[in-house]
């Protein structure tokens, strides 16, 4: 697989790690470790235990190994998340497609925090909703919006977003009956983070 800019790195397609227990845990539940939570964040929040998630994680951040999860849409923007596996630099990298361009840009980096410009929660819908069927990637539209939600910096979120979010979880593998308090943390952390630095810009304003 070839990326520009990660010609050195040693990118495999990681979309089959999407359903394997522990995977949500190690990528979503960073997002709830700033301590803001007033119950520890755990990783049957997400399905699964803790022994599931320290197994994924020995995949996701082999540096032998870069997962990387190809989010293609139908019409407009897609999205590559990566696993970027450096020793000593490790993080995950957000960069999007466009059909005009031959290459992805990168617009975000999550190493113990986020950084870079991030997405409205309409424009992550709009990719999460519309995949495309011609190209190789992730097809579940909840493993989309899930893959894509560590973008979003819009600090109004419709009042559907919560719904949204649970039904996600809830697809992916979550506990029905504790997913909407999950979904609630995590649009809490991430409204928290929006507000918190107002000159984020989506990539897409504009456009």
């Amino acid at each position: 697989m070839l990326i520009k800019g990660y010609d050195d790195g040693p990118l495999v397609a990681g979309e089959s790690l999407l359903a394997r227990p522990g995977f949500w845990a190690n990528y979503l539940l960073a997002m709830c470790s700033d301590g803001a939570c007033a119950e520890q964040p755990a990783p049957e929040w997400f399905g699964g235990d803790g022994a599931d998630a320290d197994a994924m994680s020995e995949v996701l951040f082999d540096p032998e190994h870069w997962p990387t999860f190809r989010v293609p849409a139908e019409d407009g923007p897609g999205a590559v998340v990566i696993y970027r596996n450096l020793v000593g630099d490790y993080g995950t990298d957000y960069l999007l497609t466009h059909t005009d361009k031959i290459y992805a840009e990168q617009i975000a980096s999550w190493e113990g925090d986020f950084s870079g410009t991030g997405l409205t929660w309409h424009e992550l819908v709009r990719i999460a909703d519309n995949p495309s069927a011609l190209a190789e990637g992730v097809q579940d539209t909840a493993a989309r919006l899930l893959l894509l939600l560590p973008l979003l910096t819009d600090p109004d979120l419709p009042e559907a977003a919560p719904a949204r979010l649970t039904a996600a979880l809830t697809a992916a593998g979550a506990p029905q009956d504790t997913a909407s308090t999950t979904a609630e943390h995590l649009l809490a952390h991430l409204e928290r983070r929006s507000r918190h630095d107002p000159t984020w810009e989506s990539p897409l304003s504009g456009s």
